[in-house]
């Protein structure tokens, strides 16, 4: 704890603390498959969920239907919480915490334009994905798929947004 020289916690913008990235991610499975994007990442093309960080004054269940809508064009309806996940990727020392939500597929929107950097939005197998291998972004996307089929459930409103504080 920082306490500042008038003996009061000293604010946020006073504080050297590390943080690691907050993202969302969303599994929408449709037919034995799950929608997933093919992305850029500085010149490598890579597989992920429809996933990003969370924006400022944004529920995390908000941040997870944007991001699905706008990597994909489908609109989604979340329907679990599927865990929490922390990852550090080698080499750069970036810290990943990652809300991984379970969502139904409700209307596609083939015509909306998708996020920069994606190159395009496909249903791929379970074992598609394991063949990828180091396709994939991160090992959080063949673990939240085998979450989801796995079984594992957890009610949204688990996760409650207070919002921003008044003043």
């Amino acid at each position: 704890m920082n306490i500042d020289a008038t003996g009061n916690l000293a604010v946020d913008e006073e504080i050297d603390v590390w943080r690691p990235h907050v993202t969302v991610a969303a599994v929408v499975a449709r037919d034995g498959r799950f929608l997933v994007v093919e992305e850029d990442i500085r010149g490598e093309i890579v597989i992920n969920q429809p996933a990003g960080h969370l924006d400022p004054d944004e529920s995390l269940l908000d941040a997870a239907v944007r991001e699905t809508l706008e990597e994909t064009g489908w609109e989604v309806a979340l329907s679990a919480f599927l865990g929490v996940q922390q990852w550090t990727r080698g080499g750069n020392d970036r810290h990943f915490v990652r809300f991984v939500f379970a969502a139904e597929p409700v209307r596609h929107h083939a015509a909306r334009p998708l996020d920069a950097g994606i190159v395009q939005a496909l249903w791929m197998s379970r074992d598609e994905l394991a063949a990828a291998g180091e396709r994939l972004r991160s090992p959080m996307v063949l673990a939240s798929v085998e979450d989801w089929l796995a079984g594992r459930r957890l009610p949204l409103d688990a996760i409650r947004y207070l919002g921003a504080a008044a003043g």
